[in-house]
């Protein structure tokens, strides 16, 4: 059946950002004086939600370096350079086909709300969301609160609903949300972690109008 509503996840979904936070992560450890190094596919073994926990497992001590401190380091050495990111492969296509379809479409993100905005706008995509939702932190805990709240405010059917990332998370929070979910493998995570979860796993974006329209 063809959704009335598909929630979007923005880093690594959207937004081609996975290889630059790789690299502010690499360069973070260096700058704190960290010896390991990750590659691209190391990194999407590591990464995880909430970021407190992918930081510990990337290997930073937070006694010596507050977790506060290594968010902030990281945002600062991220915002400039992730104006430069496109976006993922198949993302403006597919926003097209879902909107010609009548399907509204909305982002929901761990990202903090002012950057969410700015980032969807310097790509273009404004046009294409009802609404856009992120957090009033830099800190990446959780989105799920949000997502719930925005179910209850808008007194949505979850049957209705398909959430579309590329973490783990994405597939905790649309369960709480109890709405489907589809996660593209071209993110933050490997394939292998994401097919742990059950959902539908696509390689690009480029075949998700075929699983919904």
């Amino acid at each position: 059946m063809k959704p009335s509503l598909v929630i979007w996840d923005w880093n690594g979904t959207l937004l081609d950002d996975a290889a630059l936070c790789n690299n502010c992560l690499n360069e973070l450890l260096c700058e704190y004086g960290y010896p390991q190094h990750y590659d691209a596919d190391a990194y999407r073994k590591i990464f995880d939600f909430p970021i407190m926990d992918y930081y510990r497992n990337a290997g930073f001590d937070f006694a010596r370096h507050p977790y506060e401190q290594l968010a902030q380091r990281f945002m600062e050495i991220y915002l400039p350079a992730a104006e430069q990111c496109g976006l993922c492969p198949g993302a403006k296509a597919t926003l097209s086909a879902l909107k010609n379809a009548g399907i509204q479409q909305i982002i929901l993100s761990a990202s903090e709300q002012p950057t969410l905005e700015k980032q969807v706008q310097q790509q273009g995509l404004s046009d294409f969301f009802n609404k856009l939702l992120g957090q009033n932190n830099i800190y990446g805990h959780s989105k799920k609160q949000t997502g719930l709240a925005f179910m209850a405010q808008n007194n949505l059917d979850p049957s209705t609903i398909v959430f579309v990332g590329d973490t783990l998370h994405d597939y905790e929070v649309a369960s709480s949300m109890g709405v489907s979910c589809v996660l593209c493998a071209a993110g933050h995570q490997t394939p292998e972690r994401l097919r742990t979860s059950g959902a539908l796993v696509i390689d690009t974006l480029d075949e998700l109008p075929a699983v919904l329209l």
